[in-house]
């Protein structure tokens, strides 16, 4: 790694969430006194590594413009897309003025808010000199069913089953020709599976069970009591 190595963070924020059976996109819900993804932005603006945080927003989107954060400094916005892969594709374009090929890229889910700086610390460490990148994730301790129908067919192997989290880092042009590639592929939801389809393997970092996404209405009391134990 060389000094000028720049490390960048993109947040996909395009998306409305509808599990959530909320009026407005989970990442504007309210926790612990601020919105899911302020509370995200600002775990990663404290980690202190970052270039700058790019945000894929809708181009219909009311709320973002009212947040405080959003006229940081080192935030940047970006047009959103219709899909995950599609907003951290327009956020990379977006980039190309800035970021160089060799550059590292942490992809972030916008309503995961109790990420830490020391996962985020652990990842970068971890993949730094690696070829390919690699993403953070957590090991099943659950039995696995296949399951067609309503009826189970078969147990998977839990030992060989990861949980996908987020950050997810990777070379800025590797990342960028992979979803280039992989355009309009629904197979792709997340950005290690981008790599996959170019047939590169990335590598297994593990993170901390307390950095969840919010998904459901009952996982924001859940988060807000992890960022109340949190010591990071």
């Amino acid at each position: 790694m060389t000094d000028s190595i720049k490390f960048w963070a993109v947040v996909p924020a395009a998306g409305v969430g509808k599990r959530m059976n909320a009026d407005r996109p989970k990442q504007y819900l309210e926790l612990a006194g601020k919105t899911v993804i302020e509370h995200t932005l600002l775990r990663l603006l404290k980690a202190d590594v970052f270039a700058a945080v790019v945000v894929a927003i809708s181009e219909e989107d009311p709320y973002w413009p009212e947040l405080e954060v959003s006229t940081h400094e080192k935030i940047i916005t970006a047009a959103g897309g219709k899909e995950r892969a599609d907003s951290v594709l327009s956020a990379l374009k977006s980039m190309r003025d800035l970021a160089s090929d060799n550059d590292w890229v942490l992809v972030h889910d916008a309503a995961r808010p109790c990420i830490t700086a020391t996962d985020i610390q652990h990842l970068i460490a971890s993949l730094v000199n690696d070829e390919v990148g690699g993403i953070l994730a957590l090991s099943s301790h659950d039995t696995l069913k296949n399951v067609q129908g309503d009826s189970i067919v078969g147990t998977l192997d839990r030992r060989h089953i990861w949980r996908a989290l987020t950050p997810q880092m990777f070379r800025y042009d590797l990342l960028k020709n992979a979803l280039e590639a992989a355009e309009g592929n629904p197979a792709i939801t997340d950005e290690a599976s981008a790599l996959e389809l170019q047939g590169l393997q990335p590598k297994i970092v593990e993170g901390r069970p307390d950095n969840i996404k919010i998904t459901r209405p009952e996982d924001l009391e859940l988060a807000q009591f992890y960022m109340e134990h949190q010591h990071d």
